[in-house]
């Protein structure tokens, strides 16, 4: 599935509870979200995964779980790129490349420069992600050649998460 943005969920940063997070994220246009949610009991992380399936499918749209290494792969610089697609996996994350209040500590932000070096080298969907929370970003990502973009605490914590994603899918 191509889309131009992905959706990871954060609990913890969301403004509201989490599956109507979601939902508004979806009403916006998110087709692709990610779940993390690792450390919730199993039997509640499943009721929340069957939850936000029954949303994506009514809209033709996809859920991922966090940990599926086949689905995708978080990348911090190209030697995880190339592993990425190596193992063949749908789509990478590239991060951070802007500064991001949601995970500080993964170092310096690699910019747009390193994003363009490594996005098209390899022969998987490179998803910029980290700080990615305005439309002049998105645009800036897609024109260094990522894919698409990944975003989670902007959206967890955007007032409308509906009228946010609409703003940063119009590219």
């Amino acid at each position: 599935m191509v889309t131009p943005l992905i959706l990871f969920t954060d609990r913890r940063q969301a403004q509201r509870p989490l599956d109507e997070v979601v939902n508004r994220a979806i009403d916006g246009g998110a087709r692709l979200v990610v779940l993390g949610e690792e450390d919730l009991p199993a039997a509640q992380r499943q009721d929340l995964a069957d939850r936000l399936r029954v949303m994506l499918d009514g809209v033709k749209g996809r859920l991922v779980l966090a940990e599926d290494t086949t689905a995708f792969r978080k990348c911090h610089n190209l030697d995880d790129l190339v592993a990425a697609a190596d193992a063949r996996v749908g789509f990478a994350t590239l991060s951070p490349i802007y500064p991001t209040r949601s995970k500080p500590g993964y170092g310096p932000p690699l910019g747009l420069a390193a994003l363009a070096r490594m996005a098209l080298v390899v022969p998987v969907p490179v998803y910029a992600l980290g700080g990615v929370d305005s439309p002049q970003r998105v645009r800036d990502c897609l024109d260094q050649g990522a894919s698409g973009v990944a975003v989670m605490g902007a959206v967890m914590r955007a007032e409308d998460p509906a009228r946010f994603v609409k703003e940063l899918m119009t590219i």
